[in-house]
């Protein structure tokens, strides 16, 4: 095959992307979508639903909580009429989670950070094997974070939850690689966005400082000195679902400008 033509995904793939109605999630859908592939979302949000689909006809879309599973059982229901199969689940779905010292942050915040970043993947995980290993072209990409491989205090449940993705992610590429599914996680840095407006606002509160002056202090993290776009990282998921990455599974791969440290 061409070198060229192996960088493209294979036209046709049915993708399920969780939390896909703004942000990376939404990139990713519509970078798949406008490769020829049937994309389906689904979202907690069903505002942010509503104005995805007007914005991207042909893109079918649940509404669901990625964190309780019954959700979940109705989101694949949905999958099933809409897509029939399944050769793509991005499991994105996630939270920011509080910001603070150990100390302050309360047991219902830490849990809903895990039920959301770690509990989702695996209700999704679980539920898309059987389909995935009917395809000849099986895909799992989990969402991480450049805090799955950085530590990042004042973020404890985010960052927890992040790097236990990455051992799911490297435990499934062991399990289901003999059954022709490649497994992956993306590990987004800083992400240009009104979320990350967010985070940068929360730890400013948190050290005493201005905005500005935190958001400058992210910057100055960062190899390359700029904010990663959700586009960046919706290419890479489409690289990951190209014949040219083939033999790519069991990695954790950074698109973050190289974030140095947190």
């Amino acid at each position: 095959m061409p070198i060229l033509d192996a960088l493209r995904p294979v036209t046709g793939l049915r993708v399920l992307v969780t939390a896909g109605a703004s942000g990376i999630g939404a990139a990713v859908a519509r970078a798949f979508h406008e490769t020829g592939a049937r994309v389906h979302v689904c979202d907690i949000d069903r505002a942010a639903l509503d104005r995805f689909n007007a914005a991207s006809p042909g893109i079918t879309a649940s509404v669901a909580d990625a964190a309780v599973s019954d959700d979940v059982e109705r989101v694949f229901h949905d999958v099933q009429g809409a897509l029939g199969g399944l050769d793509v689940l991005v499991n994105n779905a996630g939270i920011a989670g509080p910001t603070g010292p150990i100390e302050t942050i309360d047991a219902a915040a830490w849990e809903r950070t895990i039920a959301v970043n770690l509990n989702s993947q695996y209700y999704f995980a679980r539920r898309a094997i059987g389909l995935l290993g009917a395809s000849s072209h099986a895909s799992l990409i989990a969402m991480s974070s450049v805090a799955g491989r950085l530590g990042y205090g004042f973020r404890t449940p985010y960052a927890s939850s992040k790097w236990a993705i990455v051992g799911l992610m490297k435990s499934l590429a062991i399990e289901l690689g003999p059954r022709g599914i490649r497994v992956n996680a993306i590990l987004p840095g800083t992400v240009e966005g009104d979320r990350m407006s967010g985070v940068i606002a929360a730890r400013a509160q948190v050290a005493g400082v201005g905005v500005d002056a935190m958001r400058d202090e992210y910057l100055r993290k960062i190899s390359l000195r700029r904010m990663v776009s959700a586009e960046d990282v919706a290419a890479m998921a489409l690289f990951l679902c190209s014949p040219a990455a083939r033999s790519v599974t069991g990695q954790a791969i950074s698109v973050d400008g190289n974030v140095e440290y947190l």
